[in-house]
């Protein structure tokens, strides 16, 4: 494999091998997952959105800048 693209993709544990299935992954690829404990990232969310609001920023807002970073990183992950 000449180039390595990173997915994320975020699912529940018992759709897991349909996602998998669906987005024609061997069975002999490895894949990583990630087990997210007593559902962290939405607590950090809830947490990070009063400080969010108070900057005067908007979920479109917050939405670009993530596409904007995620779009600058891409090529250098390897």
């Amino acid at each position: 494999m000449s180039e390595r693209k990173v997915e994320i993709f975020e699912t529940t544990a018992g759709q897991v091998t349909a996602l998998l299935a669906r987005l024609g992954v061997s069975d002999q690829q490895r894949v990583t997952v990630l087990i997210e404990p007593d559902d962290w990232i939405s607590k950090a969310r809830q947490a990070a959105r009063p400080l969010v609001v108070a900057a005067g920023l908007s979920d479109d807002a917050i939405d670009r800048l993530i596409d904007e970073a995620r779009t600058e990183v891409q090529p250098h992950l390897k």
